[in-house]
């Protein structure tokens, strides 16, 4: 079993950017200790409560703290972007850390409605074009642009040993399909939605149609994750990370709440519910009980590699719920 880590850079209340950015340096450092197979940072605009905006600048910045671990993204929101621009960036950073980088790729927003006319300068892009910018991406990656195509014989430089890993993130069956028709690797986001993954990931395989990237379909699947040595313990911090996600739905884009905030909270009948439906996007408990549910989550997945992702108010708890998953699964003995 394969075990990765997908991070915000998320900012508890009462902390700065720099602090998170500080503590996704530690982790990163860490992960590769144990032995996390790789680290994808996300793309986020306009909140408050995550730091981690512009995934190639951090990458670069985490690779230099790495020798083995995969650092990538997680994703690029691709439909903000020139896809040529996305490869040379990602090419660079192949050059920099070879055989180290993974490009995700997303076609969320990654922000309301003002943020991504900020981004876009106020044009109204759309979506419809992402399938062709995934096409052209792929081109510039692997050097082969069709013949017909506008830019033929324009390289990405500079070009690396070799590509970075491609993957298309998603959390329905429109990405998925994307992901197969344009023979890409899959990451299905079982964080953001926990309705008919593995029926998606499923419809993934069978459909996959292989490109010069790959031969064969690849998925993984990202899940939140707390662990500790009790399961009160775990509960206790996961009490955060469930506020936050409520307020998130909300339109509270602040910090993780304070463990007094959340042992203080007390929801009405709607918010008890959606914090009852969101606890199906999360593992929490003792090792043993997250080692259970994240091979129970592969298995329904058909997958060898989980991704989990802990925002949690205290981060010294953060890194200790990795670690103890780490020490779970004795990931250390495979790295």
């Amino acid at each position: 079993m394969k075990l990765s880590i997908l991070d915000q850079s998320p900012i508890p209340k009462g902390q700065t950017a720099r602090d998170a950015l500080q503590q996704s340096i530690k982790l990163v450092r860490l992960a590769e200790e144990l032995g996390y197979h790789r680290y994808w940072v996300a793309e986020h605009h306009n909140m408050n409560g995550i730091a981690s905006s512009s995934p190639e600048v951090l990458i670069a910045r985490l690779a230099a703290e790495s020798k083995r671990i995969r650092i990538g993204s997680g994703g690029v929101l691709l439909p903000h972007y020139s896809p040529y621009k996305v490869a040379e960036n990602f090419h660079l950073l192949s050059n920099l850390a070879p055989r180290q980088i993974d490009l995700g790729i997303g076609r969320a927003p990654g922000g309301e409605r003002i943020s991504t006319l900020a981004l876009n300068e106020g044009r109204r892009k759309s979506l419809d074009r992402f399938p062709d910018q995934v096409k052209d991406l792929q081109g510039y990656l692997t050097q082969n642009l069709p013949e017909d195509h506008p830019y033929q014989g324009v390289k990405a430089a500079p070009l690396p040993p070799e590509p970075p890993e491609m993957w298309l993130l998603g959390s329905s069956d429109g990405s998925a399909g994307y992901a197969a028709d344009l023979g890409t690797a899959f990451s299905f986001a079982h964080f953001i939605n926990p309705n008919g993954g593995p029926s998606v990931a499923r419809m993934y395989r069978d459909r996959f149609q292989p490109s010069a990237l790959y031969e064969e379909p690849r998925v993984n699947v990202c899940i939140f994750a707390v662990c500790a040595d009790t399961d009160e313990e775990a509960e206790r911090h996961a009490s955060t990370l469930e506020l936050w996600m409520l307020q998130i739905e909300q339109g509270k884009t602040g910090g993780i709440p304070t463990l007094e905030e959340a042992e203080a909270f007390d929801p009405t009948p709607w918010e008890r519910f959606r914090m009852k439906e969101n606890r199906r996007r999360i593992i929490v408990g003792n090792p043993n009980k997250v080692k259970e549910q994240i091979l129970e989550l592969a298995a329904s997945y058909r997958t060898d590699e989980v991704m989990l992702i802990t925002n949690i108010f205290d981060q010294e708890a953060r890194l200790r719920s990795y670690q103890r998953i780490a020490e779970a699964f004795d990931l250390s003995s495979d790295a």
